[in-house]
């Protein structure tokens, strides 16, 4: 990442999709994100279907492995900031104003973030005014990481 800056971590706990996980890992390599999975994975990192969604990006992204939640938490720098993305929360991720090394924490497909671990995270929530359950964890996460990327860079858009 550049400036010598924090890179912003992508954190996945307990993935099961092979594809999500490797387009996961596609947009924190574009993005100089870091990535963390947190077992168990409901796939091996051998599974074609990772490597095919990640490409050849997967070379550029680092990933870090940890075996559950509290391994995770005891790599955890003082004063992180851990937002979990969760349908059970009212607040925008869009109200927070993200900083370097921030953690964008993300549960399993089939069942969101476990009730334990919202309990111990600051909620933030991709608002879905269509409707629906919830939005494709790749997706979840891509709009997430942008979001936070484009306020730590400051990115505007072709109208600004």
């Amino acid at each position: 990442m550049s400036g010598g800056s924090e890179p912003l971590n992508v954190v996945l706990f307990e993935p099961e999709n092979a594809g999500n996980v490797g387009n996961v890992a596609r947009t924190c390599a574009v993005l100089g994100a870091r990535l963390h999975l947190v077992r168990p994975l409901g796939f091996r990192l051998h599974d074609p279907k990772f490597r095919r969604a990640a490409l050849d990006y997967f070379d550029g992204v680092e990933l870090v492995e940890h075996a559950n939640w509290t391994a995770l938490e005891e790599t955890l720098p003082p004063g992180a900031r851990t937002f979990g993305f969760s349908a059970r929360t009212e607040r925008p991720y869009t109200d927070v104003r993200y900083r370097p090394g921030d953690w964008l924490v993300f549960g399993p497909e089939s069942r969101g973030l476990p009730g334990w671990l919202r309990e111990r995270l600051d909620l933030v929530t991709l608002p879905m005014p269509g409707g629906g359950r919830s939005l494709n964890l790749a997706v979840a996460a891509g709009v997430a990481a942008y979001e936070a990327s484009r306020q730590l860079h400051g990115w505007r858009g072709p109208d600004s």
